[in-house]
C-alpha cells in the first residue's frame, strides 16, 4: 500500500470517529485518540526536525524555503527547527540577529 493510501485510511478512520452517533461514545473515542497523539507528537517533531537539518546540510543543502515546499510544511516550522522552538506559534522567540533599522531622519 502506498503512502497516500495509508494517509487516506487514517483520515477515513478519524472521520468514522466523528460520525459516532452516541455523543458520549464519540467524545470518549476522541479523547483516547488525542491522548495517544500527545505521546507521539514529541517523537514525530524530533524526526521532522532531524530531516530538516539533514536536508539543510549545514547550509550546503536545500534552502529553508525549499525544505518547507518539499515537506509540505510552513517556512516558520523549518525556522523553528533551528531555534529548537516547540511552542504553539503564538510566542515564537525573536531571531538571534535583529534586522538592521533604517537611520532616523536628521532634521
Amino acid at each position: 500500500m502506498d503512502e497516500i493510501e495509508e494517509v487516506r485510511r487514517v483520515t477515513d478512520a478519524l472521520k468514522a470517529v466523528e460520525e459516532i452517533a452516541d455523543r458520549e461514545q464519540r467524545v470518549r473515542a476522541k479523547s483516547q485518540i488525542m491522548a495517544a497523539q500527545v505521546a507521539r507528537n514529541k517523537e514525530w517533531a524530533a524526526e521532522r526536525n532531524q530531516l530538516i537539518r539533514e536536508l539543510w546540510d549545514g547550509g550546503n543543502g536545500l534552502s529553508y524555503r525549499k525544505i518547507a515546499d518539499r515537506l509540505g510544511i510552513k517556512l516558520a516550522t523549518v525556522q523553528d527547527a533551528f531555534r529548537d522552538y516547540k511552542g504553539s506559534g503564538t510566542h515564537r522567540p525573536k531571531a538571534d540577529s535583529p534586522r538592521p533599522r533604517s537611520k532616523p531622519a536628521e532634521g
